[in-house]
């Protein structure tokens, strides 16, 4: 749940026409609405707990999906700033770029960076489950527009907040063999070892370089989600196709949504990556880019305008498991804290 403000009252939010909720609807985002069909009545878990069992939630979701994170940033960073037709193509598709990275770095290969993944999610959840909760206790959120804009600032301050684990990530998922390397190669021995020596090279600020395209990647992508999620789910709902599992609708209805999340926020990660993974000169500016607007008119230029939707494959691919995987492993893990209390 990474690149979004969805809380799993949005998730699992019926139209008011379906009965698959008990009639509960969730008012707050720690108390979301659950399928009684499903999991049960919604269970009432203390709020700080809440929070920390949804940021459990989406790291244990992130070990699933983070082989998809590993090839995403070899596909985004593959080819960078050259013409096409003048590098060696390594990656050619999910599958095939799965495989290659499992035959030459073997199955570790695929869960690179997952130590450092875990921390971002960890981190940028609860600081966004937090955010969000504390809109709605404003009562922003009730205003029109408000659970939008909320969604998506509350997003963007988690990005902020865990963007050095995110650039730790990035580096850790884009080092790999020299037979299949594409990018920057930082070479850190694990995560301990790239935040010691981002942070003794570049400083404290350091560790937030790359920051000015995870916050709008953020943002985009949750603004995106909110405003496709919810009317993709009324309307699967409304076909009573899948009417009797609300989970599998929440699934159809994330991969639909996904597709207008992969198109709207697909530059913006490539941007992030690009951004994140640059070398670094002896003043600490980046070899590359200058920055946002800087990296996205060079990526333009040599690679054209495609090259801002490298890796959308992974994006999509990823999107609709993550989110459906985060709030299933969520409520079960609300379930549990209930009978241990």
């Amino acid at each position: 749940m990474d690149h979004s403000g969805m809380t799993s009252a949005q998730l699992l939010k019926t139209s008011p026409k379906e009965s698959a909720f008990c009639g509960q609807p969730s008012h707050r985002m720690g108390s979301p609405a659950v399928p009684c069909n499903v999991l049960g009545p919604p269970p009432a878990v203390w709020p700080p707990l809440d929070f920390v069992l949804g940021a459990l939630a989406c790291c244990a979701a992130c070990v699933f999906t983070n082989p998809l994170e590993v090839v995403k940033t070899r596909l985004q960073l593959q080819g960078e700033l050259r013409v096409q037709g003048s590098y060696h193509i390594h990656y050619r598709g999910v599958l095939q770029a799965l495989w290659v990275v499992g035959r030459t770095d073997g199955l570790r290969g695929l869960q690179k960076g997952l130590s450092a993944g875990l921390i971002y999610q960890g981190v940028m959840n609860g600081v966004r489950l937090g955010s969000y909760s504390w809109c709605e206790a404003l009562g922003i959120t009730a205003v029109h527009g408000g659970s939008l804009l909320s969604g998506a600032g509350a997003g963007a301050l988690g990005a902020f907040i865990a963007s050095p684990a995110y650039l730790v990530k990035t580096h850790l998922q884009a080092q790999s063999a020299d037979a299949i390397a594409v990018g920057h190669q930082h070479n850190h021995l694990g995560v301990s070892d790239a935040f010691v020596t981002i942070y003794r090279r570049d400083g404290l600020s350091g560790l937030w370089r790359g920051v000015n395209g995870a916050v709008p990647r953020v943002m985009v992508g949750s603004a995106a989600q909110l405003a496709t999620f919810t009317s993709a789910k009324d309307g699967v709902s409304h076909s009573q196709w899948f009417s009797a599992n609300a989970w599998l609708t929440a699934l159809i209805a994330a991969t639909i949504s996904g597709v207008a999340v992969a198109i709207t926020m697909t530059p913006f990660d490539v941007i992030s990556t690009r951004l994140y993974n640059q070398p670094v000169d002896e003043f600490r500016k980046g070899r590359l880019y200058h920055g946002f607007t800087d990296c996205l008119m060079k990526v333009c230029q040599a690679e054209g305008p495609l090259g801002l939707y490298k890796g959308m494959g992974p994006v999509f691919l990823r999107l609709a498991p993550h989110t459906v995987l985060s709030m299933l492993f969520w409520d079960l893990m609300r379930q549990q804290a209930v009978k241990d209390e």
